[in-house]
């Protein structure tokens, strides 16, 4: 009893000295602003450009700050009333994450994911190109990565690792099958026809990205040129901090 007794002060006392996780000041669990969000956090699964989990994140979650969280709300309201929803692919990135990027970068030999994610693009070019910053506005909280659903949602189809890959800009019925509308590429797709500016895809691709964005705007998100999927909070709270928490739940 007494050794159980000081077990459970000692407990109590970590969490009062700061030892167990918490979010920092203005950061949100989006499930907890909406649970309505879909959620499919590819830097926490094996199907990224990499290939396999990155560094920092220890659990499938999106956070962001609570602005940028309020104002995807007022979006997925607007957007469910045409029986569509967001899903996000990815929100806070810690800076670990973005470390892990650069040293991923500088081993020639691992492209495993390269016939998916970044088959028309020379690895060594992709940070000069633009597809990936070594300071990444995704690590201050209020810039995120989503796409369309049409609800009720179909299960996206499974990933397994090692099995064969299909170029991301290949038609919709051909590349991998997530349950997002045709946007004219997967997500991630290091590629020049995920560019906003790229204008030789489907007219309907074309109308859904129009309509992402247009319903991204009109609630103070800044689109990014390079990928139809990346949106950054206008006045956002921490402009020139880039947080290093790992993404993992709140104890």
């Amino acid at each position: 009893m007494k050794k159980s007794l000081i077990m459970t002060c000692w407990i109590a006392l970590c969490c009062i000295a700061g030892h167990a996780f918490a979010l920092p000041k203005d950061f949100v669990y989006l499930k907890d602003v909406d649970p309505t969000i879909l959620q499919d956090i590819r830097y926490a699964q094996d199907h990224n450009f990499i290939g396999r989990p990155i560094t920092g994140y220890e659990t499938s979650t999106c956070i962001l700050t609570r602005k940028a969280a309020l104002a995807l709300h007022q979006v997925q309201l607007k957007l469910r009333k045409s029986h569509l929803s967001l899903k996000v692919y990815d929100c806070y990135r810690p800076q670990k994450a973005v470390n892990d990027f650069v040293q991923w970068s500088k081993v020639p030999t691992d492209e495993k994911m390269k016939a998916e994610f970044y088959s028309r693009e020379n690895k060594a070019e992709l940070f000069n190109l633009g597809y990936i910053a070594q300071k990444s506005g995704h690590t201050r909280g209020s810039t995120v990565d989503l796409t369309l659903v049409a609800i009720p949602a179909k299960p996206s189809a499974p990933y397994k690792s090692g099995e064969p890959l299909t170029a991301c800009f290949k038609p919709y019925n051909i590349r991998y099958q997530d349950n997002s509308i045709d946007m004219g590429t997967g997500y991630d797709c290091l590629d020049p026809a995920a560019s906003t500016t790229n204008h030789h895809l489907d007219i309907i691709a074309l109308k859904h990205r129009q309509w992402l964005s247009t319903m991204m705007k009109k609630y103070h998100f800044v689109p990014y040129e390079k990928e139809w999927w990346h949106f950054t909070l206008k006045d956002e709270p921490y402009p020139n901090i880039y947080f290093n928490f790992p993404v993992k739940y709140d104890l």
